[in-house]
């Protein structure tokens, strides 16, 4: 199942750079360009928000 051109990795190390604000201007609009759908961008988006979402639940967890 091809869901854009950009591999699972690509578009991981773009969400990251967004999630970040670390991600150009250039990458952005190749990102957009190169892939022929945004749903994966968003599943990625969630995935990682959940796992920052857990891990700060996880810590403070452990702290209390």
């Amino acid at each position: 199942m091809n869901l854009s051109s950009l591999s699972l990795w690509q578009i991981v190390k773009s969400v990251l750079a967004s999630f970040l604000g670390v991600q150009t201007q250039r990458n952005y609009e190749q990102d957009f360009t190169q892939a022929n759908s945004i749903v994966p961008f968003v599943l990625v988006g969630v995935v990682m928000v959940v796992v920052l979402v857990l891990s700060i639940l996880a810590v403070a967890m452990l702290v209390t």
